[in-house]
């Protein structure tokens, strides 16, 4: 009886009865799934952001080679000059002296997600708490490292991360058990995919190939004599070109995952025989081909944009009544939801059903949500913040094992080396995460499109996101009304004139 009237209750924004509009629902969903398995022509989306990526894949490339060729011991620098102009002068450091370290950053953060998707079936839950509350003491103990070996800088920048990451967990540890429920079911559908995970093996090792390359040009950056403000600026155009690089690998994965789980559900379940052939083939050749611009597009925003709404949203929770603050906040919490309305990762689901632009997804996404309420659901969970923080742990990791073996031989140079290392190993261990992530995202979009969809895959899932989404439109109406009533008072007592 609560599972029905949760149900119901979450389509009560809609003019139409909510019965009607499950007919609606499942007539539309019906249709995505057949616009996904009958593979239409589509059209190339985004073309200017695909040719900006391949433009800037193809320049770093030749860079990367130039700035590593330029110490390399075995380079004939008559040669390479001609290229660098001699702006990179004789220093005792070359790149095969600092490569080692990336190629150890390289094989960790490669062993950590490979041991991720290999334990996600088993032990995957117990994995995502282990990182939920180790990192605050992981970025504490690097800041303590980091002031006992003189570098204030860093000891004060993982100091603030440790105070941020303990303040998140604490203003949103009431939202952890049903976070944790999600990741588990979504863990469940793909699991049941061994494709995808040979999917994700794939471009782990694509991924692995380019960081080497990206490694072998920072070593060079490293080795240099620059000076360490040009060293640090080249470091950084070097590192936001392998974000966005990783970012692109990543979410071009999530658009084949979200694929599968989608045509999945729409199915039924994975043992149906009504999955079309080459499902997998498909969806991986709308993610290269005709939706890559998009990919490219919404990689450049979408992280920032995500890091930024969970900071806000949870500050915003903490506040209590301290109008001028939650005035301040306020502001800066609708700025961000605007933007959130054209950049959300759920546009990777509909770009992988329909194959529309990456802004039109993320809006039709949105609306979606609005409409049926399910946006109050999506606003709890904190699936993506712990996925998350699961990267920044093997990024921390990666970037410790290779800043210490730089710090045993070269502690001048130690920071730079174990930043950049860090930034590698939260690339690859991210390649892994997304996996869990584009089920999580999947999910949502199908049980805005089609509640009947989770319910004949998982019905007691089923059950329970109904009866938590029932909770939060509960909450959030009693949080209106209170907000009504308080402006309304405040109204009355300034129209009363004084005695």
């Amino acid at each position: 009886m609560i599972d029905s009237q949760s149900s119901n209750y979450s389509f009560d924004s809609a003019s139409i009865p909510a019965t009607d509009q499950n007919v609606v629902r499942s007539r539309r969903s019906c249709d995505g799934g057949q616009m996904l398995a009958s593979a239409p022509s589509r059209r190339w989306r985004d073309i200017f952001w695909l040719a900006v990526f391949m433009i800037h894949l193809a320049v770093m490339g030749f860079s990367l080679v130039v700035l590593g060729l330029n110490r390399f011991e075995k380079t004939d620098r008559l040669n390479i000059d001609k290229y660098t102009n001699g702006f990179m002068e004789q220093h005792k450091g070359l790149t095969e002296n600092y490569w080692p370290m990336y190629a150890v950053a390289g094989g960790v953060g490669t062993a950590l997600g490979c041991t991720w998707l290999f334990l996600l079936g088993s032990h995957a839950n117990v994995m995502m708490k282990v990182s939920v509350h180790i990192l605050t003491t992981y970025l504490a103990v690097i800041s303590v490292l980091c002031f006992w070996g003189e570098l204030f800088l860093w000891g004060v920048v993982f100091a603030t991360g440790a105070a941020l990451q303990f303040l998140y967990v604490i203003s949103v540890i009431d939202r952890l058990p049903f976070t944790m429920l999600v990741l588990q079911k979504a863990v469940k559908m793909v699991w049941s995919l061994p494709e995808v995970m040979r999917v994700a093996y794939v471009f782990m090792f694509v991924m692995l190939l380019w960081v080497e390359l990206w490694s072998f040009g920072a070593a060079g950056v490293v080795a240099s004599s620059m000076g360490v403000g040009g060293c640090w600026w080249l470091l950084l155009v070097l590192s936001v070109s392998l974000f966005w690089t990783g970012a692109v690998l990543c979410n071009a994965l999530h658009v084949i995952v979200s694929g599968m789980v989608f045509l999945v559900l729409i199915h039924g379940g994975r043992e149906s025989s009504s999955i079309p052939p080459s499902s997998l083939m498909k969806s991986l050749r709308y993610a290269v081909t005709t939706s890559f611009g998009s990919i490219c597009y919404g990689s450049l925003f979408t992280a920032a944009i995500r890091m930024l709404r969970w900071e806000i949203r949870g500050v915003r929770s903490k506040i209590g009544n301290n109008e001028c603050l939650l005035c301040c906040v306020d502001f800066l919490f609708h700025l961000v939801e605007t933007l959130v309305r054209f950049f959300n990762k759920y546009a990777y689901v509909q770009i992988a059903v329909t194959g529309k632009s990456f802004n039109r997804s993320a809006r039709d996404a949105w609306e979606l949500f609005q409409s049926t309420g399910v946006e109050a659901l999506v606003a709890y969970d904190c699936s993506g913040a712990v996925l998350l923080m699961g990267i920044l742990l093997g990024g921390l990791v990666t970037g410790t094992c290779s800043g210490v073996w730089t710090w045993i031989k070269w502690t001048d140079r130690v920071s730079m080396v174990g930043s950049t290392a860090m930034l590698m190993g939260m690339v690859l261990v991210g390649l892994a995460m997304v996996v869990v992530e584009s089920a999580v995202t999947s999910i949502y979009i199908c049980y805005a499109e089609d509640p009947l969809l989770i319910q004949r895959w998982d019905s007691e899932f089923f059950n329970q996101m109904s009866e938590m989404l029932h909770q939060r439109l509960q909450y959030r109406s009693a949080r209106a009304r209170k907000v009504l009533t308080q402006n309304r008072l405040d109204g009355h007592i300034q129209e009363i004139p004084p005695a």
